[in-house]
């Protein structure tokens, strides 16, 4: 445990499992009190007694980023209870990966971009407000290199995080007068079973490695800050 972090408040979204359980962990490593974020809410309280164990503090917020009343309501706890919110990571992702385009249903293509692109839209728009009124802040979206590339038979995914870039980018400005730095972001293969599993899983980034880019990021000294991480595994798995 260390205290870079201690009296900060976090918000991470996906946090029940792979790489936001990961970035949760770190964060409460560094004294940070953070707010479990997803749907699975047994999985939440196995990584809040975790984090506890550890000696941590974190607390749960089970929800659906789907549900537009539901961020509403979290970020009036969030504020009644913490009075801040320091740092936001937009981490929740589905991929629906496998088949090409034409043959996705229309409600497939609305849950995907309702969670991997309205959510975070919709996280920031709830707790930004609280950054501006402390002129601080830090806004993480974790996007992916499918997001900068190609990909087939994942044409919606990889649609969602060139979205999901295009929005970190253009947050980033709209807060920076706000002393809020918006960051993304974007890893290549990780070992969490999102991805295919025909690949070396020693091989490729794990959860862990994304949480220390974002411990990184949210110590960054005042006067700068990264924008943009691409993230690879040193080796192709």
């Amino acid at each position: 445990m260390t205290e870079e972090l201690k009296g900060q408040v976090a918000v991470v979204t996906g946090a029940a499992r792979g790489i936001g359980a990961a970035i949760s962990h770190q964060l409460a490593s560094m004294g940070a009190t953070v707010i479990l974020v997803a749907r699975d809410k047994a999985s939440l309280d196995q990584v809040r007694q975790d984090i506890e164990a550890a000696g941590g503090s974190a607390q749960t917020a089970p929800l659906d980023l789907l549900d537009e009343s539901s961020i509403s309501r979290l970020a009036e706890t969030v504020e009644s209870q913490h009075r801040r919110c320091d740092i936001l990571v937009n981490n929740a992702g589905i991929g629906l990966i496998g088949k090409p385009l034409v043959e996705m249903a229309p409600s497939d293509w609305d849950t995907l971009m309702g969670t991997n692109l309205r959510g975070p839209y919709l996280m920031i728009r709830a707790l930004a407000p609280m950054m501006i009124s402390a002129q601080s802040g830090h806004i993480i979206n974790i996007s992916s290199l499918a997001g900068k590339n190609p990909l087939a038979n994942g044409a919606a995914y990889s649609a969602s995080k060139w979205g999901l870039n295009g929005l970190t980018y253009s947050v980033a400005e709209e807060l920076r007068p706000h002393n809020i730095r918006v960051s993304v972001i974007a890893p290549g293969s990780v070992n969490t079973g999102f991805s295919r599993s025909d690949k070396n899983a020693a091989k490729k980034v794990q959860p862990e490695d994304v949480a220390r880019v974002v411990a990184m990021l949210v110590t960054q000294a005042p006067q700068s800050f990264v924008s943009e991480v691409l993230l690879r595994p040193t080796q192709k798995p």
